[in-house]
């Protein structure tokens, strides 16, 4: 047989392979597992409780391709224990009964103990965390769960309170570029029974491109390899276009319904607020990317430009309901142009919250204090009768005085000369900080 059709049978052996690369290349033991060195380093306490077969119940949060399965089966293929699996979005109370009845078998379970990995466990319902409760905190099973939401909005807080958290993070570039050439290498599992040459510049690309996720990554070139044509050489190459072409578009770690949906508009919030117009269209561009609503995007804009912007440039609110308007009207793509305008013109403005932390106190005042009457002398006097009564009686007409202003008690007497609104001297504010200076000096007079 030709070294040609040597090489073209071995590829076609690696295109019969049924389960995808990202499944075959699962690291078999923690000292094959790469990234997460805070919590799963040597000396750390993960490790530690992998290598000693001594885990407890742990709930593994992180970004898909981070790790989380791969973990647990790592536990599963160390621990003496009894090991079972469910995934939560097919299991359901009987599975978690027939699992803790098979446990406390002593036939079919000597040990007395079993390691549950639920996958997907925010998907369990209150009465399935329920259910699962009292065998974790008898300690029958000890639970290993992994979600890509924040367990603590989404799993019950007495199965929280039982177990560790560990918190997985999108694995850094050189750990990606590690997989992938493990991957390229590794003969049993991998790809390395194919004479394949990946270009620096396809595998920087496809590190950055993965955005910390490993399964993005080795999807992209198994995909890349089994679809290239060896050259004439027997070469198998993966060139730039060839990892751009495999890859289309960058993967965002983004549900629009999840944490890093409520993460990403924190940040974009805060970087208006911060005068960061660079960083607030990233964190825009970011959404818009991941497919957030424009209409959802500009309401905020219009929040911060009257909160945080406020009388610092009274424009700034204008500007963001008009754009809000406009969304409305002109749709994507084009309103991603509007909504850039609006919050680069928030991000820009001068700040000053005055606004909100006036109605904040006054309304901390109106619950909790006795404030008073509305002033006789401020009340309408629509019935001839109510004149007779006092309302209405010395009002002073404002425009009737000098510089439109005039001495008179506008707050209940109980409220008398307790300020709430206290402008800044940043950007518009700063004349109407010396016009109202003006105004309590004229009312002195």
């Amino acid at each position: 047989m030709s070294m040609e059709n040597s090489k073209a049978d071995t590829k076609e052996n690696s295109r019969d392979k049924k389960e995808p690369l990202a499944y075959r290349m699962c690291p078999r033991t923690i000292d094959e597992f790469f990234g997460q060195e805070e919590i799963v380093g040597q000396g750390k306490l993960l490790y530690r409780m992998i290598k000693a077969d001594r885990i407890s119940s742990i709930i593994l949060y992180g970004p898909p391709g981070t790790g989380k399965t791969s973990l647990a089966r790592i536990i599963a293929s160390t621990t003496k224990s009894r090991f079972e699996k469910l995934n939560a979005v097919t299991s359901g109370v009987a599975d978690i009964k027939r699992i803790a009845q098979d446990t406390q078998n002593p036939i079919i379970n000597p040990s007395g103990k079993t390691v549950l990995f639920v996958d997907e466990i925010h998907r369990f319902n209150k009465s399935q965390q329920d259910a699962l409760l009292p065998y974790v905190e008898n300690g029958t099973i000890v639970l290993i769960g992994a979600t890509t939401e924040n367990p603590f909005f989404e799993v019950n807080k007495a199965l929280i309170s039982r177990s560790s958290v560990f918190m997985l993070k999108p694995l850094g570039e050189e750990n990606l570029k590690n997989i992938i050439q493990n991957a390229l290498k590794d003969k049993e599992r991998g790809l390395g029974n194919l004479d394949v040459t990946l270009d620096e510049d396809a595998l920087n690309y496809l590190a950055q491109i993965s955005n910390g996720d490993a399964r993005t990554a080795l999807n992209a070139i198994e995909l890349a390899v089994l679809t290239s044509e060896l050259d004439e050489n027997g070469i198998i190459h993966i060139s730039l276009a060839t990892i751009e072409e495999c890859v289309q578009k960058k993967h965002i770690t983004f549900d629009k319904s999840g944490e890093s949906h409520y993460d990403n508009i924190s940040a974009f919030i805060k970087s208006m607020r911060g005068s960061d117009a660079d960083a607030t269209v990233f964190y825009l561009a970011r959404a818009i990317y991941a497919g957030e609503d424009p209409v959802f995007l500009a309401r905020r804009i219009i929040i911060c430009a009257s909160e945080d912007v406020g009388m610092a440039n009274p424009t700034a609110l204008q500007v963001a309901v008009a754009a809000a308007e406009a969304v409305r009207m002109i749709g994507m793509p084009e309103a991603r142009i509007i909504l850039a305008h609006a919050a680069v013109m928030v991000a820009t403005s001068p700040k000053s919250n005055s606004s909100y932390k006036a109605i904040g106190k006054a309304l901390s005042d109106v619950s909790t204090k006795r404030t008073g009457e509305v002033p006789m002398h401020l009340r309408n006097a629509p019935a001839g009768g109510m004149k007779d009564l006092g309302y209405g009686q010395g009002y002073k007409y404002a425009h009737d005085y000098q510089g439109n202003i005039v001495d008179q008690q506008y707050l209940p007497k109980e409220m008398k000369g307790t300020v709430y609104y206290e402008p800044t001297t940043n950007g518009y504010e700063a004349r109407i900080k010396e016009w109202l200076d003006r105004w309590k000096n004229r009312k002195k007079e």
